[in-house]
């Protein structure tokens, strides 16, 4: 059976480009394997962290956050997918981050930031939020360098197969680090 891997996008502005860049490294990482959905942070729609527990209790009140633990329970792995913003993260995925806790525990996690430098003060703050959940940073975290002769004039990427093209070959290898831990950990019977 294959191991679920889910894609977050964390970015919920109304002019994002992170959808296009989701579904490109989404098929880039395409393995027969592997099942990749996308979870987009701002269809979940999550409010700011209201629950009157601390999320290491996992005595979860509200509806939306009982919701959110049941989705990311299906899932093996994950990828953070988000622009860099001002070094560091978007308040949208360290917020659907921290709403829960033992869901993340031990999952492995690959981090990619989009941005004009590759976004890699953003991986390392994020480094150590996925480091205090406890999940297992996998070795690769593509950089996803962008620049202004990527999009037309209409912030739509030109041709983002092209312009992605230099990494496509280590966001492929970030599936076959995912099928290499899950072999790895699979007892034999």
């Amino acid at each position: 059976m294959n191991k679920k891997i889910g894609i977050i996008l964390g970015s919920n502005r109304p002019t994002r480009i992170g959808g296009d860049i989701a579904k490109w490294v989404q098929k880039t990482m395409a393995h027969k394997q592997l099942t990749i959905d996308i979870i987009d942070l701002a269809e979940i729609n999550l409010p700011f962290l209201d629950e009157p527990n601390i999320p290491a209790l996992g005595n979860y009140q509200k509806e939306h956050t009982k919701k959110w633990s049941q989705l990311i329970q299906q899932y093996d792995g994950f990828v953070l997918l988000f622009p860099q913003y001002n070094w560091g993260y978007p308040a949208v995925i360290k917020n659907a981050l921290d709403f829960l806790y033992q869901e993340w525990q031990h999952k492995p996690v690959s981090i990619m930031v989009y941005g004009r430098h590759g976004g890699f003060q953003g991986l390392l703050s994020m480094k150590l939020v996925t480091q205090g959940l406890n999940m297992y940073n996998m070795a690769v975290n593509p950089p996803l360098n962008i620049s202004k002769n990527m999009f037309d004039e209409n912030n739509q990427f030109i041709d983002i197969d092209g312009a992605f093209s230099r990494i496509a070959p280590q966001v492929k290898m970030v599936s076959a680090e995912f099928v290499e831990l899950f072999s790895f950990n699979e007892k034999p019977e």
